[in-house]
């Protein structure tokens, strides 16, 4: 590393050291504390308004659900000891636990957090659907759940969930952190507080937050969850998640010790900590860990296939056979190992991404570099070797502007006339909405652990969002609809993969990889364990 940079990082280290030591919020190096960096910031300590992945992970830490999933995506109790299923699958009826209580706060009557019951649940779900709360998560019930009698407390230690028709990944869409249990009395007492002043039934419990400074939580002494030796858990003392926005702070806090994990490496570490087949570089075995998972996030260019389009009748990717020459006309293996420091897996089987319970890259074969195939196809659409072809334009936004570059200087060697635009997020996120885009980058990060999530994206029903694309194929939507209706795991997957083979041979989409969860780890944090949704996952952490 050149000296001026040395320079620069010591002393934004020293700075930040020695503001991170000082917090008035007390010792940061507390035995028995996780602490972590959110870059972001955290907007709220809400579930109602869990969008986005630093406020999920803290409304983890302090909220439970009645149902979670476990390492492999499987839906497993947490504040629900166990459901039943009507026949018809209209019905879901969850018992509760009845050793779960409320963190202590003042909006109980002494300070004491009570027990948790049905009632809970009812106020919680409905204040979701509530429009007075403008919950980023409203849309999670919408035309699925009974408007009249939806949800219901048949009992204290029994509420019963009612749908409008089947949908079999209700389950997932439960284990969601928008469904986090919450007492009524502390959204009364707080109101629009309660954005700042969480109280819930989670594994740590709300101590303090300063805006722009650290969140602390400390452990919940009334958890009901035990190890399998008897011990309750959590093991750690508590939490502590400091807020510096740089990503250079962030990761010299971690060199030093100071921070336990760094989620991500941000592009301009990435090469000093990693080699290109994505392994620790020799001078740091041993002196960190490296963790690396299946995430469920598929990144892909989208391409407008609406024929009614006066966009797409006058683009040359209106044919099928030149979207699957794209599919085949660039290397994403070598794109990954020399872009992507091999950080995720190459996109060659469909939209559905590794991890997820139904993927089978032998049942959903997608494209390989084949050059050969490319060129074939474009002759058979009419644009040999790409005469006659006309420019087509990508649109992406700056942090993927290089991964943009090399698929156009590879799909140059077939003769494509691919041009990058990079555009600001917003403006690309308007205009995919509006289907002003006819080729476009994007990333569809689940929102539950099911592959109805992505396929939901090619639905001819559903608007933009999800279906950027606007792709409609008769075929797939009845597969789609039975796949709602099918109850049975096996058989829905086979379903699953059907619809993703359509998807392949239509080819709106150039799915490019599947990501993956990679952390840097001081080595002195144990059972520190990585999932496919990426939520951060304290309960079983210790400290050495």
């Amino acid at each position: 590393m050149p000296f001026h940079l040395i320079s620069r990082s010591f002393l934004l280290f020293a700075v930040a050291a020695l503001l991170f030591t000082s917090c008035r919020s007390g010792n940061s190096r507390e035995k028995g504390f996780f602490l972590y960096n959110e870059s972001s910031g955290i907007a709220s300590l809400d579930p109602a308004f869990a969008k986005n992945q630093s406020i999920m992970w803290a409304v983890h830490q302090m909220y439970n659900s009645l149902v979670e999933v476990d390492e492999q995506l499987r839906i497993k109790p947490s504040l629900a000891k166990s459901w039943d299923v009507s026949g018809d699958g209209l019905v879901y009826t969850f018992h509760l636990r009845g050793d779960v209580f409320f963190h202590d706060d003042a909006c109980f009557p002494e300070g004491r957090g009570r027990r948790m019951v049905a009632d809970d649940v009812v106020f919680s779900l409905q204040r979701i659907m509530d429009p007075s709360t403008a919950s980023s998560g409203a849309w999670i019930f919408n035309d699925r759940v009974k408007k009249e009698g939806g949800f219901i407390a048949l009992d204290d230690s029994t509420f019963q969930l009612t749908l409008e028709r089947p949908f079999p990944p209700i389950l997932g869409i439960m284990s969601m952190q928008y469904c986090s249990i919450i007492p009524k009395e502390a959204v009364a007492n707080y109101g629009a507080g309660f954005r700042s002043h969480p109280v819930g039934t989670g594994p740590f419990r709300f101590v303090a937050m300063e805006e722009g400074q650290s969140l602390i939580m400390r452990r919940h002494e009334q958890y009901f969850e035990f190890d399998s030796a008897g011990r309750r858990l959590p093991y750690l003392n508590g939490v502590k998640v400091s807020f510096y926005d740089s990503k250079a702070t962030e990761f010299l806090l971690f060199r030093q010790g100071i921070l336990h994990f760094v989620n991500d490496i941000d592009a301009s570490f990435k090469d000093e900590v990693l080699n290109k087949r994505g392994e620790l570089r020799k001078d740091w075995e041993g002196r960190i860990r490296l963790s690396k998972h299946p995430y469920l996030n598929t990144e892909y260019l989208g391409i407008l296939v609406d024929s009614l389009n006066p966009l797409v009748k006058a683009s040359p990717l209106r044919f099928r056979a030149v979207r699957q020459a794209i599919n085949y006309g660039f290397d994403r293996r070598k794109m990954m190992l020399y872009l992507r420091n091999s950080i995720g897996i190459a996109a060659e089987s469909g939209f559905v991404p590794a991890g997820l319970p139904s993927f089978d890259s032998m049942v959903v074969r997608g494209y390989q570099y084949n050059p050969l195939a490319a060129r074939k196809l474009l002759a058979e659409a009419g644009f040999p070797n790409g005469k006659g072809l006309g420019e087509i334009r990508l649109l992406t936004i700056p942090i993927y502007a290089e991964l943009a570059s090399y698929i156009v200087r590879e799909l140059e060697e077939l003769g494509l006339n691919v041009k990058v635009e990079v555009v600001q997020k917003s403006l690309l996120l308007e205009q995919t909405a509006q289907s002003q885009a006819l080729f476009f980058r994007g990333s569809w990060i689940a929102d539950y652990p099911d592959a109805e999530n992505y396929l939901s994206v090619f639905y001819s029903h559903n608007p933009a969002p999800p279906n950027y694309t606007r792709y409609k194929n008769p075929a797939f939507d009845e597969l789609y609809e039975r796949a709602l209706l099918e109850t049975n795991d096996s058989a829905r997957f086979r379903l699953y993969q059907e619809m993703d083979n359509i998807l392949l041979k239509d080819a709106p989409v150039v799915p490019l990889w599947y990501d993956e969860v990679i952390r840097l780890v001081q080595p002195n944090v144990k059972d520190f364990r990585p999932n496919g949704l990426n939520l951060l996952e304290l309960r079983q952490v210790e400290i050495e």
